[in-house]
């Protein structure tokens, strides 16, 4: 991505540059040799910013991957945490049942008791008032 960026900017002031220049003063026509040279110098230099642009898409994927791998690795970590987490969440809430439960059972089991003893005083009651 760093190569991408500079061989733009590289690209922008070479262009500026050229913008830039006076005209060249009258020239004559370039021969068929000179014509074929320059051709294969821009050739070349085509050719090179290819290279370059490859290298630098190269780069980029290779760099997108290695941030991917490091955002999967993130995201099982944190599912990993959020996994121990609820993991705890249902044990507590497990634990805080099982004690509502066995509260419950001693709190009917004692209002039963009371029932018994409250009847059996009754009870005692009635035989003695019978009696």
């Amino acid at each position: 991505m760093k190569n991408t960026i500079a061989t733009l900017i590289a690209g922008l002031f070479a262009t500026a540059a050229f913008a830039q220049a006076p005209a060249p003063a009258a020239t004559a026509t370039p021969t068929k040799a000179e014509a074929k040279v320059e051709a294969k110098a821009d050739v070349k230099a085509a050719k090179a910013d290819a290279k370059v642009a490859k290298e630098a898409a190269k780069a980029d994927v290779k760099e997108a991957k290695v941030d991917a791998k490091a955002d999967v690795k993130d995201a099982k970590a944190e599912a990993k945490a959020v996994k121990a987490d609820t993991k705890a969440d249902v044990k507590e809430a497990k634990a805080d049942a099982k004690a509502e439960v066995k509260h419950a059972k001693k709190a009917a089991h004692a209002a039963a008791h009371k029932d018994a003893k409250v009847a059996v005083a009754a009870d005692a009651t009635t035989t003695t008032a019978a009696k």
